[in-house]
């Protein structure tokens, strides 16, 4: 007897929260040697400061407290400013944190590959896989090299918990990406003084937090809303003011063309806006970002966005496959195929993003819907190589898929276009689209694909409806001789016994919709699953009258009227 498949149970689908902050960003453009040459002295001063106190706060540890995070915040604020020192901090505080996440994922990844070892280690060579589980290795080979991987793994877990235990984090100010480029200057395309550029000037440090109530939300680096920056010099640095109270103005205006009227009004009103100047060396350019917090918006319910259809959009690889479905969950239209290309750099792959969720979203404005639904996909622990082995390809596949970026590019265009965002479960879309709608919604003018059929299955899911389609009718009438005609209801679903809604417009020639005395009481339906079906039932003695019109039609026709009228004679 064949093992029986349990499937995982399917979580249910919700509303992704919009984001919770705004960052614009504007060109320093037309700046003098001399405004150069301050930015320039400010951060790389601000930066030695920051590297000094990130690394006190690494040596603390655990051992840090509020007390000692006052004591550092005091010895900066005598070589620099009050308001200086504590974005600083806050900014110390911020990246031992992240580093301190890291590491603890570091760990779990490391936990995860030594267990699948060990599993596939304890199994025959050769021995196949069950579902869920991965199976032997398939030479002595193999199990000897996994053998020794096994090792590796096992001392630099013991070493990573080690220095988690003891609150020691690894953390690089300007990036470890960067600093392992050193190394390899040729194969990154850079040369020594290239390099040395970009290195100073991802450790420097020019950014201010906002403070509301103070004039136009920051103290540190002002922006008015005419577009005037000025900067509060550190006191080691208060020489190189041109205005008075140690600071500085530049020559060039700001006026952040997206999202202007929004920056505006926080100033005009004094709110808090977080300011960071910064160089890009490849390009010469500066640039200035304003960042705030966001009101939390209310979160509209499932059920509203529902209302209208959804588009249901599967990732994949290389295109985004979209479908519109009406709120029953059928399909509308044609799929919808947005490509885009993830090689090359950082910058690339993010514009190819954006440019493809654009005209995603501008064909959900004008489809009239009201949320998109996703997959809340998540690869954390199927891109190692300990859990599927040889599969390269596989692996490089769904590593490169960019989830996280795309979810949260999506989420915060859509929080701009009043458009939602559903996710759901990813379980079985792919497989269950394919089965139940790839070949019913593909035609001879049309072949659809594998993923336009995972988009529809996924815009079932977050509608609430089963991905799996309503059953023919019978084949020779509309009856139920040979059982039920659909599937579309489930003996447990909510109101299947209820009435059905009204639909406007004619639905028989003698009578329009919604009309008559029981036009929607299913009870008195002739319907399979009424409730009629479930009580004793006897018929009436009808009216003389009826009876006698009904004995007229049940009596056979004369022999004499075949062929003829009656009222052509004969009879």
């Amino acid at each position: 007897m064949a093992e029986r498949k349990w499937l995982r149970q399917i979580a249910r689908p919700f509303v992704v929260e919009g984001p919770s902050g705004v960052c614009v960003r504007d060109r320093l453009k037309g700046m003098t040697a001399e405004d150069e040459e301050v930015l320039r002295a400010v951060g790389a001063h601000m930066g030695r400061l920051a590297s000094a106190d990130l690394a006190r706060r690494v040596r603390d540890g655990l051992r840090h407290s509020a007390g000692a995070w006052a004591d550092r915040k005091r010895e900066l604020t005598a070589v620099s400013s009050s308001r200086w020192a504590g974005s600083v901090t806050a900014r110390t505080h911020d990246q031992w944190g992240l580093s301190r996440r890291a590491q603890h994922a570091h760990l779990q990844t490391l936990d995860a590959a030594i267990r699948e070892i060990r599993h596939r280690l304890s199994l025959p060579l050769g021995e196949r896989g069950t579902r869920g589980k991965s199976g032997g290795y398939r030479s002595r080979r193999e199990w000897f090299q996994k053998s020794r991987r096994l090792t590796v793994l096992e001392g630099r877990y013991e070493r990573v918990r080690a220095r988690h235990e003891s609150g020691r984090v690894p953390v690089v100010r300007g990036g470890r990406r960067l600093l392992d480029q050193r190394h390899r200057l040729a194969a990154a395309g850079r040369t020594p003084d290239r390099w040395r550029a970009e290195w100073e000037t991802a450790r420097w440090f020019l950014t201010a937090d906002g403070e509301s109530g103070k004039k136009f939300g920051n103290q540190t680096i002002r922006v008015s809303p005419d577009g005037e920056v000025v900067i509060k010099l550190p006191a080691p640095l208060a020489g190189l003011a041109n205005a008075q109270h140690g600071r500085y103005v530049l020559t060039v205006r700001v006026r952040f063309p997206h999202r202007g009227e929004e920056w505006r009004d926080r100033v005009t009103s004094n709110r808090s806006v977080a300011y960071r100047i910064h160089l890009d060396v490849e390009r010469g350019r500066w640039y200035l970002d304003a960042s705030w917090t966001r009101k939390a918006l209310p979160v509209v319910p499932l059920d509203t966005l529902r209302t209208g259809g959804v588009i249901g959009v599967d990732m994949n690889a290389d295109h985004l496959a979209a479908w519109l479905l009406d709120g029953h969950g059928n399909p509308v239209g044609e799929p919808r195929r947005f490509d885009y290309d993830l090689a090359g750099t950082t910058g690339r792959r993010d514009a190819q993003l954006r440019h493809a969720l654009t005209r995603l979203l501008r064909w959900a404005r004008t489809s009239g819907v009201r949320a998109v639904a996703i997959e809340d996909l998540d690869f954390t622990d199927s891109t190692t190589r300990e859990r599927h082995g040889r599969r390269r390809r596989f692996r490089q596949l769904i590593s490169g898929l960019p989830t996280a970026r795309l979810r949260a590019r999506l989420v915060g265009m859509c929080a701009e276009t009043g458009i939602g965002v559903i996710a759901v479960d990813p379980a079985y879309t792919s497989r269950w689209g394919a089965e139940h709608w790839q070949k019913p919604l593909s035609s001879s003018g049309r072949q659809t694909s594998r993923h336009a059929a995972a988009a529809v299955a996924i815009g079932r899911r977050a509608l609430g409806h089963r991905i799996r389609r309503r059953a023919a009718p019978p084949r020779d009438d509309r009856s139920d001789r040979r059982g039920h005609r659909t599937t579309q209801a489930g003996f447990d679903a909510r109101g299947r016994e209820g009435n059905r809604p009204r639909i406007p417009g004619p639905r028989t020639r003698s009578d329009g919709a919604g009309r008559g005395e029981h036009a929607v009481d299913q009870g008195i339906q002739d319907r399979s699953g009424c409730p009629a079906e479930h009580v004793s039932w006897k018929q009436d003695t009808l009216p003389l009258g009826s009876q006698e019109r009904y004995r007229r039609f049940r009596s056979p026709v004369p022999p004499v009227w075949r062929g003829r009228s009656p009222a052509a004679g004969g009879g």
